[in-house]
């Protein structure tokens, strides 16, 4: 569950860095109040892409955790099966 917390965590702090540098880039060509809405989009496609490069090992982290963890779950219910099977 750690690794889930520490992904959203960075993506997260990745999304409101590039939100406040596009917004202090917009607001000099822009009235604020009306770019917060184009500026949250193109903060979040942003973030996107360098979320995809930059968080790469994170992801790749968690991946692995969840893999793990369905793994032992399957692991669980395929033993209760045939434990009803031996009844």
């Amino acid at each position: 569950m750690k690794a889930f917390w520490i992904y959203t965590l960075a993506r997260f702090v990745v999304l409101a860095a590039t939100y406040l540098v596009v917004w202090g880039i917009a607001s000099i060509w822009f009235d604020p109040a009306f770019a917060n809405l184009f500026v949250l989009l193109i903060a979040f496609l942003l973030s996107s892409v360098i979320s995809y490069f930059a968080l790469a090992r994170l992801r790749d982290d968690l991946a692995v955790h969840l893999s793990d963890r369905a793994g032992r779950l399957s692991q669980r219910i395929e033993e209760s099966r045939s434990a009803e099977d031996v009844d």
